[in-house]
This record gives C-alpha cells, structure tokens and sequence, in this order.
C-alpha cells in the first residue's frame, strides 16, 4: 500500500483504498485513521512550517511514526466544545501541560490506540493564563517509535470486544500531567506566543475543512458496500428456485416472484443514486479543499468562500447520515432476501451488517447530523426570505413564492413518468417542510427562546425536512449523472433513474398527499409505475451487479458467486470450516445427560411401541 501511495495520484489511491474497503474493513480504518484523520488534523490546523516538520518527522511516509485522532471522549462525542482534556500553558517553560482531570475525559474508542499509534492529534480545551479558549489540537507522542514502551505520563489501554470491526485496535488514553512544546500545537488559526499572547481567528470556521473528508468518505463507502450486498443477494436470487406454478414443474427463480424484485430493485436504484451523488460529493469537498487552501479573515472572497464550506460542511452530514442509514438497511434487507443461508456468516452478510453498523455513529452520530442540514436548512429559508441568492442545493429556497401550493400539472398519468415532474415535486415538498420548520423556529424566537433554545426545540421538524431534502438531493444528482450519459448506457440508467425517483415519492407518499402536489389516483399510478420498473430492471439485474466489477475475492461469499454454482461453493466452504472428527463434547456433556440411569432403564423395543397403538387401533 505504501508503494501505491508513494507512486499514484491521489485519486487513483482513493479509488484503490475503496476496493480495500471492501476486502478488509479494520484495514481501510487502519490506514484511514492515520490518513485520512491524522493527516487531515494537520493538513486543517497546521501552519505550513508544523506541516512540514510533521512530513519530515515521518508522517507522510508512516515511517517510524503511525497517528491517530484523539477526539472522543469516554463522556463527550458529537458535542466537541464539551470535550474535558485540558491544555494548560506553562509560560515558564514555555510547554502544554496535557491533562486528562477526570475519568469521563477518558480519551475513547480512538482506532490505533491500543497498539499501533506512536503521536495522537489530541483535541483538548486551550487554557492560557486561566482562561479558556475552545478546543484546539495537539500532537502528542504515546510511544518510543523504536520500542513502542508507552511514554511518561501516558496511560493506554484497548476497549475490547465490539459489534464488528475486530481488526481495528480502538483503544483508551489517559494523559496525567504531559509536556509538549508550544509548537505542538497547531497553529494554522490560532496562535499562543512565547509570552502566552493568544490570537484568535474571526472566523474559526476555517479549522473544519479538512475534518470534513470523513463523511464524504463514508458517502462513497456506503455506495461500494450496498454494491457488495445486492451482488451477493441478486445474483443467490437468479439461482435460487422455490415452488412452482401450476402451469409448470419447473420451479420459479426467486428474482422472478414480483415481490422479490420489489424487495431488492429499488434497493438497486438506491445505490447507483449514492454512487453518482458520491461521486457529486467528492468533486464538491475537492472544490472547497482548493478554496480554502490559505483562504484567511479578511480575502476579499472570504464571505464566498465561507458560503462554499458552510454547504459542504452541511450537506456531507446530511448525505453520511442519510447514505450510512440506507446501506446499513440495504445489508439487513439482502440478508433476509436469502432467506436462511443469509444468516450463516459464511455468506458474509451478517459481518457485513456488524462491520458497518459503526458508520451510523462514528464521524458524527446520525440523528445529529441530520439536526446539522436541518439547521442549515433553516437559516437558509430565512436567508432566502431576506433576498439573498443561496446556493444550488438548496436553490428551490429562493422560490417558495412558486412552489408553495403549487400542483402536479400533467394532463395524464404518463406524463408523471418523467424527472422534470419528480424533481418539480420534490422541491414543492421541500420547500413546504423547510418552511413549516422555519416557521416554528421563528415562532420560538418570538416566545422568547435564545438560538439555540429554539433549534432544538423544532429538532423533529428540522429532522424531517433535512430527511425529504436528502431524497431530493439525491434524485437531483442522479439525474444530473445520467443526463450527462449518452448512448445505451443512457437508456437503462434512465429507467433505473426514474425507479429511485418514484419509489423515493411512494416511500414519502404521506408528504406528497398532505401538501397536495399529487391526487391519490396519482400515488396509485406512481406505485404500479414502480411495480413495472421494477420487472424492468430485473431483466437487466445480473448485467447490473456484474457491472460493478466485483471479483469472487472480493465478494467473499458462496452466495454471490460469478460462476452462478452457489450450493457446490457453499458446501465446500461449510465443510472445510468445519472439518468431521470425534465428538467435540459428547464425553463430557451429552453422555452424562443421556447415559444417566433411569428406573425405566430395560431392552430395547423392537417394535419402539407400534404394536401396542395398532392393536389399539384394531380393537376399535
């Protein structure tokens, strides 16, 4: 992997640690844990000199040096501020004193801990002449990087056993009273001096940036995991035969049955919209990332730019949470989709369900992040009203004059059947819910409530619209991916296209009958729509998972197998894990149960009492 990195383009390095993804999960967190948050503290925190000494140190190179990002704590999570690890400037030696004063400050479930870190970017609250600053970040060393003894001061430990991700040593730290030279602060945005002058930036904003890459990670992962799954369950359910119909002895494949492609095409649709709003999100986290390179208080693009990080930084956790919240549910549905042999961890479903599972809570709790686009939602409804032109994500914002009460304008039900009317419709409902939150919140405001107060008081309507806004944004960048598509590709793309589409407004059928942009008639015709596409796309199915490019290694399950030999593969694999040989228990648990003497102990019957129940039954 380091050879890799050394000698390909970023990019190309991101879509190999993609596939790794795929192969070993606590692998991809390993190395994504150094480079992606490790390095991503330094690359949003440091000065270009600290930047430089921490490459040189070996950084980079992972030589002599592997970090991990020390932010959680045993009693703090998402409510960074609230972190308790204090970072306390001794003026006299001009040092940090890293301190952990209590056990909930515990530093918790930080990944290379436990065994592999050798510097931790420790996020404490900056205390500088008694007073309190905020939480900054500090690199701390743990450990000698030749011997690996832990450091003076140093307290560490590994968590133990969790749901899945076992590869991945997460570990605990303690910090009593440790020194770290003032340089070891990053100072990027804020700077303490020698003689404990401390200058803030205007906009602490500008620290988020590069912390951000998680999330957008995570929007691809969802994607390539989901792909993993419907292989597995598609290609078991064009094998997989069960009962037959009258007119035939044959029995039916199980992607045949109208209710299995209604169980598994949407969920189909659903992840080619992730890919292309992944691939979206990317592109849009790359352009924040350039505009931010030494953006500072006082550019004459600065409110642009804070505009740019603003949408990304809301809308990567609007989509993590919505992206991670549907593969996790794509996993347990392909999982019941093959029936009992989806239960065997042979087929590889369950660990996949366990692995990531986890993605719905690290990088940011889902329900807060939600509550994040929520809020972001609001103050952009409220900054439309006052005429300001917003960005495209949340464009439809600035004509709530058009959309509010605005109906489904087709003469006949066909015309439905186009993303003009699906996008026209998603952003009425859209621009209903945002506003009833915006409402709300405004209404808590003049009841007397501070900012904050009444954001958390509308959180279910906050919740809600950013959910409906997440469906919308992903049909729009899915349509935008396949309008860029030509030829035959184009063409099925677009059917799978318009499945999403519909089946994303007949999962929401509740807000498009409540706000009146669609009859009833209408949802009914937009459910057998959806029944169609779904036969439609199943004839294509196969060709669709074997798109993805995913070899047998790759899938690692008997059920997803290529070759299409599901049973020979899965019985060859049950028995070589499970290798015949004596009784593991029988001396010393089942034969003291069932050798126990009895007093109805006497010779065996050779009837087994069949002849006694028969002249029963000839005497009557």
């Amino acid at each position: 992997m380091l050879y890799h990195l050394q000698n390909e383009s970023v990019e190309t390095f991101k879509k190999r640690m993609e596939i790794v993804s795929l192969v070993d999960a606590g692998f991809w967190t390993r190395f994504g844990v150094h480079y992606g948050l490790f390095i991503g503290a330094l690359q949003s925190n440091a000065t270009s000199g600290q930047l430089g000494y921490w490459f040189e140190k070996g950084a980079l190179s992972l030589s002599n040096f592997v970090g991990c990002f020390a932010m959680t704590e045993l009693g703090h999570g998402s409510n960074v501020p609230g972190l308790e690890t204090t970072a306390t400037f001794d003026e006299a030696a001009d040092q940090f004193v890293i301190h952990t004063p209590n056990l909930t400050a515990t530093k918790w479930w930080i990944g290379g801990a436990a065994h592999s870190a050798t510097h931790a970017a420790v996020f404490a609250q900056l205390i500088v002449k008694g007073k309190r600053y905020g939480t900054k970040c500090f690199i701390v060393p743990l450990r000698d990087p030749k011997t690996y003894n832990v450091l003076p001061g140093v307290s560490i430990g590994d968590i133990g056993k969790k749901m899945g991700r076992d590869g991945i040593d997460n570990g605990w730290i303690q910090f009593t009273n440790v020194r770290v030279p003032r340089g070891y602060m990053l100072q990027k945005h804020t700077q303490v001096s020698r003689t404990g002058d401390v200058k803030e930036p205007g906009m602490q904003q500008l620290t988020y940036g590069a912390l951000l890459q998680g999330r957008v990670t995570m929007v691809a992962d969802s994607a390539h995991v989901s792909k993993k799954a419907l292989t597995i369950a598609i290609r078991y359910a064009a094998v997989r035969r069960q009962f037959s119909s009258t007119n035939s002895n044959v029995e039916t494949k199980l992607l045949d049955y109208p209710i299995h492609q209604r169980r598994l095409m949407p969920l189909l649709a659903q992840t080619f919209a992730m890919l292309f709003t992944a691939t979206e999100m990317t592109n849009m986290y790359n352009m924040m990332m350039s505009r931010l390179d030494g953006a500072k208080d006082g550019d004459s693009d600065i409110e642009e730019v804070m505009e740019i990080l603003k949408e990304t930084h809301s809308t990567s956790a609007g989509l993590k949470a919505f992206c991670t919240w549907n593969c996790l549910n794509i996993i347990e549905q392909c999982r019941q989709a093959c029936g009992g042999h989806g239960y065997s961890s042979y087929t590889g479903l369950a660990a996949m369900y366990q692995d990531f599972a986890v993605q719905c809570t690290w990088e940011g709790d889902n329900t807060i992040l939600t509550l994040q686009l929520g809020r972001y939602l609001i103050s952009s409804y409220i900054e439309a009203l006052k005429g300001k032109q917003l960005s495209p994500g949340v464009g439809y914002l600035n004509n709530l004059g058009e959309l509010i009460g605005k109906k489904c304008s087709v003469k006949k039900n066909e015309d439905i059947l186009d993303s003009a009317v699906i996008i026209e419709g998603w952003q009425v409902v859209c621009a209903h819910v945002v506003k009833n939150a915006g409402i709300e919140f405004e209404e808590c405001l003049k009841s007397g409530m501070s900012t904050d107060d009444a954001y958390e008081h509308c959180s279910q309507s906050r919740l809600y619209a950013a959910k409906l806004h997440s469906f919308n944004y992903l049909f729009n960048r899915f349509a935008d991916g396949v309008f860029k598509v030509s030829g035959n590709i184009h063409d099925i793309l677009s059917r799978i296209c318009l499945l999403y589409g519909l089946y994303s407004i007949e999962e929401n059928a509740g807000a498009f009958l409540q706000y009146e942009y669609f009859t009833p008639s209408q949802i009914e015709f937009i459910r057998s729509s959806v029944n169609a596409l779904c036969k439609e796309v199943r004839d294509q199915a196969i060709p669709l998972v074997d798109s993805f490019n995913l070899s047998d290694y790759i899938i690692n399950s008997p059920l997803g197998r290529k070759d299409g030999n599901v049973y020979i593969h899965y019985f060859d694999h049950v028995k070589r894990s499970n290798p015949q040989g004596p009784h593991p228990y029988f001396d010393r648990l089942i034969k003291p149960l069932v050798h126990r003497s009895t007093e109805s102990d006497e010779d065996e019957d050779e009837e087994a009492g069949l002849e006694d129940d028969l002249d029963d039954d000839y005497d009557e």
